[in-house]
This record gives structure tokens, sequence and C-alpha cells, in this order.
């Protein structure tokens, strides 16, 4: 049954052919910063499967939206790239562009180093890295920030493992979505009260962070190298993913983290089946979600 249901999930909305909804266009009612707010950077020197012309389009622009000056980040990491930049998102890099090198990792030990120095003296990262091959190629970056990544497919079957759609959780107050800043917002308007994730992968964070999507007790990881291998995977490659999470926040020093598993949740994509995944999907607070962690890494919660 398990893998039956996740058949369904890989050729929904787990194929790489997906795409940035065009017809999406985000609002901010309420924008933290009037003008000339924090420099944003989204990461694109690392085969990074999200960009912000791409499939990050509606994430940049939301940003842009809410008063962040926002631009690409087309430069290995080092102390001088980084001077100047008051948030990076990394969403989704890859170790190449191709399938067969994209689990190598896509961070050398002095972009590493020079990372965790800007976080320490008081930057704030975004780190995003979805379902295999992603938390392979984040690992040695991840390591260093002390959060461990599993690295496969994660997905829940559900109680009686007959779940139609394991592969596409819903956090909501009573299964999973924890009270911290990020999910309750500046006041009652901006409070989160859905989140939906498509499927990522899952995490465990270092001591004192605190993870704000914590996952069912029915969860189960996938240990595959890519979601192709998902539903032909035998039981001893499933784990339980109890416990564990899909979105950690800590703070670095001077500086904020926030590692998330998945990365569609703060997209607006399409699949080639039709079907949309994160903000512009119905019934999720994941628009307001993006807001509230952009603000707590930039100390407005």
């Amino acid at each position: 049954m398990v893998a039956t249901a996740i058949e369904v999930t890989v050729s929904g909305v787990g194929c790489a052919q997906q795409r940035g909804d065009p017809t999406y266009n985000p609002s901010v009612p309420r924008p933290v910063y009037e003008r000339d707010g924090p420099s944003l950077r989204i990461d694109e020197a690392h085969h990074n499967f999200h960009t912000a012309s791409g499939r990050y389009r509606a994430f940049a622009e939301l940003a842009r939206k809410d008063g962040y000056r926002v631009s690409a980040s087309k430069v290995l990491f080092g102390a001088r790239s980084l001077a100047g930049c008051d948030v990076m998102v990394i969403s989704n890099a890859r170790g190449a562009d191709s399938d067969m090198g994209a689990a190598q990792s896509a961070f050398t030990d002095p972009e590493c180093d020079a990372l965790l120095a800007w976080i320490r003296g008081g930057g704030a990262l975004l780190l995003i890295a979805d379902h295999a091959p992603m938390g392979a190629a984040a690992s040695r970056l991840a390591g260093r920030l002390g959060v461990e990544m599993r690295n496969g497919a994660t997905v829940d079957p559900g109680p009686d493992g007959r779940s139609r759609r394991p592969g596409i959780i819903d956090y909501t107050r009573a299964t999973g979505l924890a009270d911290h800043p990020i999910t309750r917002g500046r006041d009652s308007t901006e409070r989160v009260t859905v989140v939906r994730t498509f499927t990522g992968q899952s995490l465990s964070g270092p001591e004192g962070s605190s993870s704000f999507l914590d996952l069912p007790p029915t969860a189960v990881d996938v240990l595959v190298s890519s979601l192709d291998e998902v539903a032909a995977a035998p039981p001893e490659m499933r784990r339980s993913a109890a416990g564990r999470s899909q979105a950690l926040a800590f703070e670095l020093g001077m500086g904020r983290v926030v590692v998330l598993g998945e990365a569609a949740m703060l997209s607006a994509q399409v699949a080639p089946n039709g079907s949309r995944m994160g903000m512009n999907d119905s019934g999720n607070d994941n628009r307001q979600l993006a807001l509230n962690i952009l603000h707590w890494l930039t100390r407005k919660l």
C-alpha cells in the first residue's frame, strides 16, 4: 500500500520538470520595511535548483515587496563576497547540474569557514536542502552548523499506511506545527495555522535549536539516492522519522540560522500534471511562513 501511495506522489509533485507559477503574484499587506531594507541574496553559485529568477521567483518577489533588497549571489562564499549581505538564502545547492555529480558536496571547507564566521558576526542564513541528493550536497555545511540531514525522502503514509499523498504533509497546531516566534508572527493576523510540505527530507538540530515543524510519529525516511527510487525501496531502506523535524531555528554567535528540509513550501510552482506546490497551493499559510522566517532572521520577531 505504501509503495503504491508513494508512487502517486512521485509521479505528481516530485517531478524535476516542475516550474515556477507565472500567474502567482504574492501580496504583502504590511511590509516590515518601507524602503532600504536588509540586503537579501539568493545563492546561485552552487548549481542551485532554485534561483531568484527561476523556481524561487515568487519567494524573491515576496521578499522585495516586504522591503528587502533582493539580488542573486553568483560567486563562491568568502569574507569579501559576504560583505554587505544581511541574509543569505541557499536553496537546493548541488554538487553539479548533472544527476551523476549532484550529491557531491556543493561547498568547500573554506566556504563553510567563511559562512560560519559571517553568521557569528551577525549574518542570517536560510539554508534549504530537499530530498536526496540535496541533503548530501549540503551535508558538509549542515554538519558545520550542527544539523544532521538524513538525505532520503520523507513521507507520511499515515496510521493505516494508505495515504494517497504521503509526500504531502500538513502541519497544524495539533499535528506538529510548534509554537515559535516564526509561527506566531508579529500579531494574530500573521499567525501561521497550516504549513504544507512536499516530500523533502528530515533533520535533527544542534543543542539549543528549536523545531517548528515536527514530523508526525508515522513519518518515514526512505533512504534512496533520488526520488525516482522511492516506490521500489525495500523495507530495509526505510527508517522512522518520528521525533525529527523539517524546520529548525537557532542562534549562532551574533547571527541567526533557519534550516528547512523541504524547498517547495517557500516557492510557487506547478508540476507537469497541473498540481500546485508551495505558496500558490490552496489551504496553507506558507506565504506567511516565508515572511515570518525572514522577519525572525532579521530580528523583527
